[in-house]
């Protein structure tokens, strides 16, 4: 997330200056005259070396810390404990040293005149836009106590989904990784030991043999190469995937995949379904909660068939059908949300979504797995077996062989 240097003046005339992590220059702007304040001036601040490493060094506040946080927090308000005091226990409590920077950076704004969501968007690489935008619904309900423990909720479930989907991409990437780390030092280290046995026969070598010893000998002297083209790829791929054209042509590719398209998609539904509900429930109006759910979305083609819905809903539509037009909800998404806003009860129909796509995403991730491993192992056979039989041909006419250097 970019970082921008601003020069601002207090109600009272003093001048002071800063830097802000902000998505935009006028979020940023934004979040300034929200503190009352007059901005002067606003640029970029463009990272340098040693800003670079010092980001890469600064720990990250993970969810698994900021659902603790939310529970604690939660207790805490529900007791009646001001929400300074609170901070300041949770503050002691932090072993995440970023986390406690943020904490008391937030409990000194908050002190000092803000209100709890704009002392916490201040920080948004801790606290995302959907908690910051809940936390202030609480705030105007007052019903905070309530809110955070609904983020609780949701935090631990939007987790657990995640983590399926992870096994599903770990298990399949990692065995083939270490296939194509066995294939790279067969063909290093193993197979030049035959070269110099075939070379005795002083004979020309089948056609695999022969293909199989060039690509040795080509690694053995371009080694750079296995580490280059990798990286050259995933970097390609970035500089792609910055480009926004480029990137929702990729995004509606990754949806069509045989496999790991089926899950992303139903992971992509069970997160727009629970996030977009738990925003609802906790009274944040429809077109922000939209707007929220969209920049979390993950995938070009869903954010915008969710901006779609949020400029019909913004003309006096509904949600259900510009979502259906999109052909990436199916029929029975869009009837219950369609459904939920003719009876009031949209944050009980998404709910109910969510979960069931939870149970399909699991079962979805279980499925792949066992289809995954047996394809990874024929693969690997493939592979091995091919080398195998490559380096054993000359061997086969190997009375042929001795003959002719009789």
């Amino acid at each position: 997330m970019p970082t921008f240097a601003y020069k601002v003046k207090a109600g009272d005339g003093k001048i002071t200056s800063g830097a802000i992590d902000a998505d935009a220059p006028r979020s940023a702007i934004d979040r300034l005259r929200a503190q009352k304040l007059v901005v002067l001036e606003i640029a970029e601040k463009k990272a340098g070396l040693s800003d670079k490493f010092k980001g890469f060094l600064k720990g990250k506040v993970s969810s698994k810390e900021l659902t603790l946080f939310s529970r604690q927090l939660a207790t805490l308000v529900a007791a009646g404990v001001p929400i300074v005091q609170s901070l300041s226990i949770l503050e002691g409590q932090a072993e995440n040293k970023t986390f406690h920077e943020v904490l008391t950076a937030v409990k000194t704004d908050i002190e000092g005149g803000l209100s709890i969501s704009d002392a916490l968007k201040k920080h948004p690489r801790a606290f995302p836009d959907l908690y910051t935008a809940m936390v202030k619904a609480g705030e105007l309900g007052g019903i905070l106590d309530s809110i955070l423990e609904r983020l609780s909720v949701y935090l631990e479930s939007s987790e657990a989904l995640k983590g399926k989907v992870k096994s599903a991409m770990t298990y399949p990437i990692v065995v083939l990784s270490i296939c194509a780390a066995v294939t790279i030092f067969l063909l290093i280290f193993v197979i030049p030991t035959f070269k110099s046995i075939f070379a005795s026969f002083h004979s020309a070598l089948p056609a695999p043999t022969q293909a199989l010893l060039d690509l040795s000998d080509f690694l053995r002297h371009n080694f750079w190469i296995i580490f280059v083209v990798p990286l050259a790829a995933w970097r390609g791929f970035k500089v792609a995937y910055a480009n926004p054209k480029s990137r929702r042509w990729i995004d509606g590719q990754i949806l069509k995949l045989p496999m790991f398209g089926v899950i992303l998609r139903k992971f992509a539904i069970a997160r727009f379904s629970r996030t977009l509900g738990t925003l609802v429930k906790s009274g944040v109006p429809i077109l922000q909660a939209l707007e929220t759910v969209a920049q979390t979305a993950g995938n070009v083609v869903i954010e915008d068939a969710i901006l779609s819905a949020r400029q019909a809903i913004k003309e006096g539509g509904h949600l259900s059908e510009p979502l259906k037009k999109s052909g990436i909800f199916p029929t029975m998404v869009t009837s219950m949300i369609s459904v939920g806003e003719e009876t009031g009860n949209l944050d009980q129909m998404l709910q109910k979504i969510a979960d069931f796509y939870d149970g399909e995403v699991d079962s979805a991730v279980k499925g792949l797995t066992s289809m995954i491993e047996p394809i990874v192992i024929v693969i690997m056979g493939i592979i091995i077996g091919s080398i195998v039989i490559a380096m054993f041909l000359p061997m086969f006419d190997m009375d042929e062989l001795v003959s002719k250097t009789q």
